[in-house]
């Protein structure tokens, strides 16, 4: 494959490839499911974002998250949560893949079957990132503005390097709490309440 250039943030990879190459919507589900031992993005410029799996440290605190959200989303039943390995189309055309997520069941039912086989056109309700020790706060932040100028409700970044939780929700200022012991999501997910010490 051909690229006109190549640069390195942190720990990621990205390829410039427009106008040389343009992968479709399908070409590129195909391209990561070719590579699947890498992460792979797409901003809304076209540009690939390859980055290594996440160290054993980071993946550990990921199936935390992944578990107290699948256990209240178990009983709550008014949504479908998703962990890192799904990829989401927005709207601005990128191609993001958060930590954990979850959507409304009303939103999951109204897509196709061959569009839930795939990376489903939506942007996620709730999306929840996680700083690894390799990943650069302010890319991150940038990322979480992104989910919400494409639909989403509610996101956490969560920053384990500073013990900090930055809450992100359309309109309102970005929260950022210190060391929290709890967070919770009552103004979308009812009555889930994320232990943050099984993260840090």
């Amino acid at each position: 494959m051909a690229v006109s250039t190549t640069k390195e943030i942190n720990s990621s990879i990205v390829l410039q490839l427009s106008p040389v190459v343009s992968l479709s919507e399908d070409s590129l589900f195909d391209f990561c499911q070719l590579n699947s031992h890498l992460r792979i993005e797409r901003s809304s410029s076209g540009e690939l974002i390859i980055m290594s799996p996440a160290g054993s440290e980071t993946g550990n605190r990921n199936a935390k998250l992944m578990q107290q959200l699948s256990n209240w989303s178990d009983k709550d039943a008014t949504g479908i949560e998703f962990d890192s390995s799904a990829g989401f189309i927005l709207p601005n055309g990128s191609t993001r893949s958060p930590d954990a997520s979850w959507l409304k069941l009303t939103k999951w039912n109204a897509l196709s079957d061959s569009q839930k086989a795939k990376f489903a056109p939506i942007c996620p309700d709730f999306v929840v990132e996680i700083r690894s020790p390799s990943d650069n706060l302010k890319t991150l932040q940038d990322k979480m503005s992104e989910y919400l100028d494409n639909g989403a409700s509610l996101g956490w970044l969560i920053d384990r390097k500073n013990r900090q939780v930055y809450i992100y929700c359309p309109n309102q200022d970005v929260q950022c709490l210190d060391n929290p012991v709890t967070v919770n999501g009552d103004s979308l997910l009812a009555g889930f309440n994320l232990d943050v010490t099984k993260i840090w």
